[in-house]
């Protein structure tokens, strides 16, 4: 079996939001998914915001993986966040994971980026595990904070 790679593109959009409610399902957050095949086009395509690459395998997307730039200060140059992985249950454990993961690095490596970064939800153990094989470092001593909805709008307007 060879894992092939391609680029997502509009006509995927469909495709991308199937994987982000089947990720979201596997997180046990499938409530918190508002995203639309509207907003889907208008940010990842129109507004190029994020790019999605997705492994294949005999032809059929088995996974995919959202990620966008990012910038580090102290390196003085982009990285790329990886924001969701997700391969479907049926190709679990065919090297998918690995693969995506893999590509990503290549293609920071091409760009000339200084590191690839993601999270990992506390409790997902197997997937902690997986990225530990990699040679991923947990990073310790930071917190992830975040603000949506009502409270980013307060605190956008003072």
């Amino acid at each position: 079996m060879a894992i092939s790679f391609r680029t997502a593109g509009r006509d995927d959009i469909p495709l991308i939001l199937d994987f982000i409610k089947g990720l979201a399902e596997y997180e046990r957050l499938s409530d918190q998914v508002v995203a639309t095949p509207e907003l889907l086009s208008e940010w990842l395509f129109d507004r190029g915001a994020a790019e999605v690459i997705f492994s294949l395998e005999d032809g059929s997307e088995a996974g995919f993986a959202l990620f966008f730039h990012s910038f580090s200060t102290f390196l003085g140059r982009a990285g790329i966040y990886l924001e969701d992985l997700f391969v479907r249950p049926e190709y679990r454990g065919r090297g998918h994971g690995r693969a995506l993961l893999s590509r990503l690095a290549s293609i920071a490596v091409e760009r000339g980026c200084g590191r690839l970064e993601w999270a990992c939800l506390d409790w997902n153990s197997p997937s902690i595990g997986f990225y530990l094989s990699l040679g991923a470092l947990p990073m310790d001593g930071w917190t992830t904070y975040r603000i949506t909805g009502d409270t980013l709008f307060a605190l956008a307007e003072g």
